[in-house]
C-alpha cells in the first residue's frame, strides 16, 4: 500500500460547504489512503463580529440562507433545508459553540470521533434545523454519535478547547487560509472550497503522483 497522504481539513461547523464537502472527502479518504487530520477554523467567532460584517444578527441569517441555496443544489445528496432554518426563530448560530464541540468530541476518540461529531453537528444545524448554539443540543449530539455525556460536558467547558481552536487558526494563518473549507496537502498543496468529487480525487491523485515522482528521483540519487 502507498504511504499515506496527509490531508488537513480546514473547516467551521456552521460553514455549508464544509457539509457538502466532508462525505466526498470521506469517500476518497479510505479509496486513496489519506491521513485525515481536523482543524477548527472559526468565520464568525463572536455575535460582535456577526454584527459588524452583516449589520444585525437578523440580516446576518438572511444573507447566509441565500448562501446555504447555493450550498444546497451543490450537495450530492440534497440534504441542506434552507427553509427549515428559516422558520427557526433562534439566532442564527455562531462559530464557536460547535467548534469547542468538536474539540470536546476529540478528546474522546481522537481524529475520527473529531469528524464523527463534525458530520452530526453539522448535520444537525443544516438538516435537521437544530440550534447548535445551546450547549443542550450539543451534549445530545454527543450522545447520538456514542460520546459520553458528562466526560464530554467537562472537556467542552475546558479553558483547553479555547487554546485549541486558538493553535488551529495560528496554523492556518501560517498557510495562507482565508476560508473554508481548505484542504492542506502534506504541507505544500491547498485546495479550496467544496471540490466535486471527481474533481477532487483527480487534484489528489496528480499529488500522489507528483510525490512518487519525486521519490523516485530522490532514490535514483
Amino acid at each position: 500500500m502507498s504511504k499515506k497522504l496527509k490531508v488537513d481539513f480546514f473547516h467551521d461547523a456552521i460553514c455549508g460547504w464544509c457539509y457538502v464537502l466532508s462525505p466526498r472527502l470521506r469517500q476518497l479518504t479510505t479509496e486513496l489512503n489519506l491521513d485525515v487530520q481536523h482543524h477548527a477554523f472559526a468565520l464568525s467567532p463572536s455575535k460582535a463580529e456577526v454584527q459588524s460584517q452583516f449589520g444585525s444578527m437578523k440580516q446576518a441569517k438572511h444573507i447566509i440562507l441565500g448562501h446555504w441555496q447555493q450550498c444546497a443544489m451543490a450537495d450530492d445528496k440534497n440534504r441542506i433545508n434552507v427553509e427549515g432554518m428559516r422558520k427557526q426563530n433562534f439566532e442564527y448560530p455562531t462559530s464557536m459553540p460547535g467548534l469547542l464541540a468538536c474539540k470536546a468530541a476529540m478528546k474522546q476518540g481522537g481524529q475520527q470521533e473529531y469528524w464523527d461529531y463534525f458530520d452530526a453537528v453539522t448535520h444537525a444545524h443544516m438538516s435537521e434545523n437544530r440550534n447548535i448554539a445551546d450547549l443542550n443540543v450539543l451534549a445530545d449530539i454527543a450522545v447520538e454519535v456514542g460520546l459520553n455525556k458528562q466526560r464530554f460536558l467537562q472537556d467542552f467547558a475546558s479553558q483547553d478547547r479555547l487554546r485549541e481552536v486558538k493553535n488551529d487558526r495560528k496554523l492556518a494563518r501560517k498557510f495562507d487560509i482565508q476560508s473554508t473549507p481548505s484542504l492542506v496537502i502534506n504541507d505544500q498543496w491547498l485546495l479550496s472550497g467544496a471540490l466535486s468529487l471527481k474533481e477532487l480525487r483527480k487534484q489528489l491523485k496528480q499529488i500522489k503522483r507528483e510525490l512518487s515522482n519525486d521519490y523516485e528521483i530522490l532514490c535514483a540519487h
